[in-house]
């Protein structure tokens, strides 16, 4: 991660769940309930959720693998991860989080059954190293969960470049105070490979036995599920 990509989540940390809300209307919240389902975990699971930010698809992993499983929620920075223990005490729920880039992960080899990234994996410098690294720590058969934007065509997709481009910085700046934030956001999804160029990537690793893409609303986000070897 760059110093600049670093100190930008920084100063929008304290904002950052109000913005995501606004700006996707809520619908956030729905993409990553559907990335836990196609994850296929399970109570007793042990997962691992990277670039978890505030800390949401980690709780909502932990709903589904119970008391009886285990989830780990990291960030590459401590300002985004600094509301998320508070986050799932209030739902009365017992999640872990650390620091750690999941580029270099501090874990070893087969500790989890599932793995996941939401919205983060545009961000790290190495995108494939960061799919090794989430495979590495999975035990034979676990799943690597990616949730990320796509490019959507047609109409809605003319409507939402609009809108990224000059709505998202106008309400980003209004709520959390950093348009730069804003604007580079939709700038890296929409550059970012999408849908089967995604898929790719993932088997240009080696790691998966299975991959395949999900698309979400049109193509606006995917959710991408690796099978590890």
């Amino acid at each position: 991660m760059s110093e600049q990509v670093h100190q930008m989540f920084t100063q929008i940390a304290p904002r950052y769940d109000v913005a995501n809300d606004v700006l996707s209307m809520g619908t956030h919240r729905i993409w990553r309930k559907k990335a836990v389902k196609l994850s296929g975990a399970k109570p007793g699971d042990a997962v691992l959720d990277c670039a978890t930010g505030t800390g949401d698809l980690a709780i909502d992993f932990k709903k589904t693998v119970g008391p009886g499983g285990s989830v780990l929620g990291t960030d590459f920075n401590a300002a985004m991860l600094s509301s998320a223990p508070a986050k799932a005490k209030a739902a009365g729920l017992e999640v872990q989080f650390e620091v750690a880039d999941a580029t270099k992960l501090p874990y070893p080899a087969a500790r989890f059954d599932v793995a996941s990234i939401s919205f983060g994996i545009r961000n790290v410098d190495d995108p494939k190293q960061c799919l090794m690294e989430l495979a590495r720590v999975l035990k034979p058969g676990g799943r690597v969960v990616v949730l990320e934007f796509g490019q959507p065509t047609g109409a809605f997709g003319a409507f939402f470049k609009l809108y990224s481009r000059f709505v998202m910085p106008l309400i980003g700046q209004a709520l959390t105070g950093n348009r730069a934030a804003y604007e580079y956001l939709p700038r890296t999804a929409a550059a970012f490979p999408a849908g089967e160029r995604f898929v790719a990537l993932m088997r240009e690793t080696g790691r998966f036995t299975q991959a395949t893409a999900h698309p979400l609303m049109a193509g606006l986000a995917y959710v991408y599920v690796g099978v590890v070897a």
